[in-house]
C-alpha cells in the first residue's frame, strides 16, 4: 500500500529547517505534491512532543503512514511507528538518549538559529525513559540509515538496536549524513510513496 501521509522527526536541538527535511519536502513538493508531509517544530519536553505529534496524526491512515526520524528523532519515530503499526526510517537514530542527554540539562542554543535559545530540564531525562521502545519487536518495516563516521553516535550501538530492520550501513559520513541526498532513493524505494509527478 503506497504510503500517502509522511512524518518527518528532527534530531535534538535541530528544527524542520535541516538540511535532510528539507531535501525530502523539497522532493515531494516537487515530484509527490499529493502526499501529505508534515515536520513540526518539536518542543524540547520529550513527553510534550510526542502529544504533540499524537494529535497531530490523530487522524491519519495507519496503513498508508510512515515516519522518518534523525537522531533524537530516530529514537521518537520507533516509537511513533509502535504507536501507529507503521513504516519507519531511522536516520543516525539515538538509542538511549536518556543516557546521552543528561551532560545537556540546561539551557541550549537551536543548530539552525543560535540566538533561539531553550532549556532542557532534568524532568526530560524521565520522559525519555518513558519512550523508551528497546526490546519490543517492530511493529512495522524498518529502513535504518547508520553512519560509520557518526562523532556522536556509536555506529555499533545503533546496528545492534536494529538487527531486524533493513540496514543501510556507511563506511563513513557523519552524524548529520551530509550526504543524505545521495541515500535518498533508497528512502524512497523504501517508503514507496503514493503517485508522483507526471
Amino acid at each position: 500500500m503506497p504510503t500517502t501521509h509522511l512524518l518527518y522527526l528532527h534530531g535534538f536541538r535541530s528544527s524542520p529547517q535541516s538540511a535532510k527535511a528539507s531535501l525530502l519536502a523539497t522532493y515531494l513538493a516537487r515530484h509527490h505534491p499529493e502526499v501529505h508531509w508534515w515536520c513540526p517544530q518539536l518542543p524540547p519536553s520529550p513527553r510534550a512532543a510526542m502529544e504533540l505529534v499524537r494529535q497531530g496524526i490523530a487522524d491519519w491512515p495507519q496503513a498508508r503512514m510512515a515516519v522518518v526520524g534523525s537522531s533524537l528523532g530516530g529514537y521518537y519515530a520507533s516509537w511513533v511507528a509502535q504507536q501507529s503499526r507503521c513504516a519507519s526510517v531511522l536516520l543516525n537514530p539515538a538509542v538511549d538518549p536518556a543516557r546521552d542527554l543528561v551532560r545537556y540539562i540546561g539551557e541550549q542554543s537551536a543548530w539552525h538559529d543560535p540566538s533561539q535559545h531553550f532549556y532542557f530540564r532534568p524532568e526530560y531525562v524521565e520522559e525519555l525513559r518513558a519512550l523508551d521502545t528497546r526490546g519490543l519487536p517492530p511493529a512495522g518495516p524498518e529502513l535504518a540509515i547508520i553512519a560509520k563516521g557518526d562523532e556522536l553516535l556509536d555506529w555499533r550501538e545503533m546496528v545492534g538496536r536494529y538487527p531486524q530492520a533493513k540496514l543501510l550501513l556507511l563506511e563513513d559520513s557523519d552524524h548529520g549524513l551530509s550526504d543524505f541526498a545521495e541515500h535518498l532513493p533508497a528512502v524512497l524505494e523504501f517508503l514507496g510513496l503514493a503517485g508522483g509527478a507526471r
